[in-house]
């Protein structure tokens, strides 16, 4: 929220001035698609991706990431903070109301993914679904309406059991607060019309 991202010393680590970027021995590692393949092959007893057996799933693997990373993503982005991609408050509504509309229709992939199973991929819990679960997190904290998509309600329910994901959201919590005190803090404005 400083806009360190943009300082000399991070645009050394990733030209772009974007996150994540994640260095490893020396190397930087940036895209969360990358990151995130990266982090199932280097740690394989993790299970954060299941095993492929041939190039065809892996590459499934990789339309499924990039499913979050270039379809979702972008659209969270409108819904959450329609104020960077429009100046009036007329415009801005233009923009959540498109976005919504866009995450409406992309999100149909994802609930149809997830009737009938708890998981992404049936046989257990995967990055996808930690993505995905982001995903649903930021955008229905930003007054997007949950109620036509009950398979993603049930995995976010799931999701809020599992042990790591609480850690991460008091981890998260602390950090929101750090930022607050420190007059850096967010929150998304009120969805345009409400």
């Amino acid at each position: 929220m400083a806009g360190e991202h943009r300082s000399p010393a991070f645009l050394a680590v990733n030209p772009l001035g974007k996150v994540p970027a994640l260095r490893i021995d020396g190397a930087v590692v940036t895209e969360n698609t990358a990151i995130l393949r990266y982090l199932a092959r280097r740690f394989p007893a993790a299970a954060l991706m299941p095993a492929v057996r041939d190039d065809l799933e892996d590459a499934h693997q990789l339309a499924d990431l990039c499913y979050c990373a270039a379809t979702l993503h972008p659209i969270v982005t409108r819904i959450r903070i329609p104020t960077f991609f429009a100046e009036t408050p007329e415009a801005q509504a233009g923009v959540y109301r498109m976005a919504t509309q866009a995450m409406v229709q992309s999100l149909a992939l994802a609930e149809r993914r997830l009737q009938g199973g708890a998981w992404w991929y049936r046989d257990g819990w995967s990055l996808m679904d930690a993505y995905l679960n982001w995903v649903w997190f930021r955008i229905t904290g930003a007054g997007f309406d949950p109620a036509p998509f009950p398979a993603l309600a049930d995995h976010d329910r799931r999701m809020a059991e599992r042990p790591a994901v609480q850690r991460a959201l008091a981890l998260e919590a602390m950090l929101h607060a750090q930022l607050e005190s420190e007059g850096l803090g967010f929150r998304p404005p009120a969805p345009p019309g409400r």
